[in-house]
């Protein structure tokens, strides 16, 4: 018996371990002034407690802001980043929409559309770039693999939830609760096909995710930044 689970242990350590695969990143553009958006918010709660094969990413835009209610957490370049892929998907910019992986916008509450997404993103050949981050003592380490390919390397902060009375606007009386709150977007690099180390700051936000996103903005790498004591 024993030596039969000691060449099992060894079977086991020659095996190499595989990389799972990379989340596919869902980003919604939402805003606590509309009244349509906080079912969008309750799904993307649930896939940020529930899914690791997903990134949910929430960015709050600015142009409810002169509608009755300011959101807090809204900021620019969310308004324009959700407008870049406005132009690229010929359509304008709305609340609730979820964007799969750069390359297809949807409304945010349709729950089936979205997963349909999910999983035509998943079989996408071209996803496999390998991007790891580590946080330690408050400064980031980020590594991305070899591939084919160019992209921005782009580091997020956001926060895992946040509960928001609401005092006016479509959402008046609420107590709105959201979940992964992007606060900032910043490009941090080049990606060129070949390795890459960067080194960052921790941006003002409780968690950090980077992605690689081409010059298409379809997104080919992802990874959210693991903490490390040590």
């Amino acid at each position: 018996m024993f030596v039969r689970l000691a060449a099992a242990v060894v079977f086991l350590l020659a095996v190499p371990v595989m990389a799972s695969a990379r989340p596919v990143v869902v980003e919604l553009f939402t805003s606590e002034g509309c009244s349509s958006c906080p079912p969008a918010e309750a799904y993307l709660s649930e896939l940020s407690h529930d899914r690791q094969d997903v990134l949910p990413l929430a960015f709050h835009v600015t142009y409810w802001n002169s509608l009755g209610w300011t959101d807090p957490y809204s900021f620019e370049s969310a308004t324009q980043r959700q407008a870049s892929y406005s132009a690229r998907f010929g359509q304008g910019s709305y609340t609730p929409e979820m964007v799969i992986d750069g390359r297809k916008g949807l409304v945010g509450s349709d729950r089936s559309a979205v997963e349909a997404a999910i999983r035509a993103a998943q079989r996408i050949d071209d996803r496999s770039v390998e991007v790891d981050g580590v946080r330690r003592f408050g400064r980031l380490s980020i590594r991305v693999g070899a591939g084919s390919g160019s992209g921005q390397v782009l580091l997020i902060g956001y926060d895992p939830e946040h509960a928001t009375a609401v005092g006016r606007g479509e959402n008046s009386g609420r107590t709105l609760r959201e979940s992964n709150v992007v606060r900032s977007i910043q490009p941090i690099g080049n990606w060129t096909g070949t390795k890459l180390d960067l080194e960052s700051a921790m941006p003002a936000a409780e968690q950090a995710a980077v992605i690689i996103q081409s010059p298409d903005g379809a997104i080919v790498g992802a990874a959210r930044i693991v903490t490390r004591p040590y």
